[in-house]
Formats: structure tokens, C-alpha cells, sequence
């Protein structure tokens, strides 16, 4: 059986990678970002390798990186979203996972005193 086949006939839960919400935080200042992807690990690694090659379009964040270094930060999986059969695309889960960002950066304050504020 060819693999696109076989990938089809896993449950979505399988299928899928990790959808929901991550922070990055400054464990110098407390500073956080908050963000939401439909693939957690892929976001992750791409906010890693922008912060490190110095083109991660958050500016604020960006300066504390480049001054700290990257053993001032870390980064957390927050929360995620379980897929569902009824919903076997990622793309689905694109407004799940924006309004689950809107409300961790409320719980958190990201947009008052951390690097969401820069996003408003």
C-alpha cells in the first residue's frame, strides 16, 4: 500500500500534527508571546530559527533575543486542540485556534505588557 494511501485510513488524531497554542518567554524580564498554529512543532522550529538568524518580525522580542541570548528564553506548549473525524483538515481548525489565542493572551496579559503588544 502506497503511504498517501495508508495515511488516509489513519484516524485524524494520527494524521494531524499538533494544533493549538504556544509562548515564548523571557525568563529575564517575564516578558511572553503568545501564538496559535495548526502544526505546534513546525511554528515552533520556525520561531526558533527566525529568533536565531535575527528575523523574527517581532522587533521587541527580537532585541531581547539578540541582548539576552537564547538561554534567556523558553518556550511552552500552552494548549491544544483535539482533532475530530468530522474535521480531517488542518485548515478546519484555523478560527479554533485563533479564538484559543485571543484567550490566552487575555489569561496571560500579553497584549498590556508583553511582546503581543506590538501585534494590536
Amino acid at each position: 500500500m502506497k503511504p498517501h494511501r495508508l495515511a488516509k485510513t489513519l484516524p485524524v488524531k494520527e494524521r494531524l500534527e499538533p494544533i493549538g497554542v504556544y509562548v515564548i518567554r523571557n525568563r529575564v524580564n517575564g516578558r511572553q508571546l503568545v501564538a496559535g498554529a495548526i502544526n505546534l512543532r513546525a511554528r515552533i522550529n520556525r520561531a526558533r530559527f527566525e529568533l536565531s538568524t535575527r528575523i523574527h518580525p517581532n522587533k521587541a522580542l527580537q532585541r531581547d533575543w539578540n541582548e539576552l541570548g537564547p538561554e534567556a528564553f523558553e518556550f511552552e506548549v500552552l494548549d491544544t486542540l483535539e482533532p475530530v473525524e468530522t474535521r480531517p483538515l488542518a485548515s478546519e481548525y484555523q478560527e479554533d485556534v485563533d479564538e484559543l489565542t485571543r484567550l490566552w493572551i487575555e489569561r496571560l496579559g500579553t497584549d498590556r505588557d508583553g511582546y503581543n503588544l506590538e501585534q494590536r
